[in-house]
């Protein structure tokens, strides 16, 4: 078992700079930043949200959030629609629009992520797949911490 002292310390800085690069470069293949492409991402999987619900969510403020759906909506991203739970409030929800870039990009990605799992042995791949969710999780949450009072 490593120590704290074996660990490469700019392990998750250069992590996330490639990740963070790597969405870049998906997203101006359609026309947006790297922000709007997760948010999109994010409204598409795990939506429809209410813009206060998907600022809280993105850690933006809610003139921050308010610009990014306008931006998604008039690129055809996503759409506005009453809450059929609560007539007064409005719901974004992703537009039923297919990206070949996109979906070509992330398969390929998907692809490469694979080929490298199996690499390791099943208790190694569970280790992995674990620490990767407690990472999602972790982000998540701080995201959150990080976003408006």
């Amino acid at each position: 078992m490593s120590t704290n002292d074996d660990v490469d310390l700019n392990l998750g800085r250069d992590l996330s700079s490639a990740v963070v690069l790597f969405h870049q470069a998906v997203a101006a293949r359609v026309g947006l930043s790297a922000g709007d492409l997760k948010t999109l991402e994010l409204i598409a999987t795990e939506g429809p949200f209410s813009a206060s619900d998907l600022a809280r969510r993105t850690g933006l403020t809610g003139a921050g959030i308010t610009s990014v759906i306008a931006r998604l909506t008039a690129g055809g991203h996503v759409v506005r629609e009453t809450d059929p739970g609560d007539r007064r409030r409005a719901v974004i929800r992703a537009a039923e629009t297919g990206h070949p870039q996109l979906a070509g990009a992330f398969a390929d990605l998907g692809r490469a992520l694979g080929g490298v799992i199996t690499e390791y042995d099943p208790a190694e791949q569970a280790a992995i797949v674990s620490y990767l969710r407690r990472m999602v999780d972790i982000l998540r949450e701080q995201t959150i911490h990080l976003g408006p009072g």
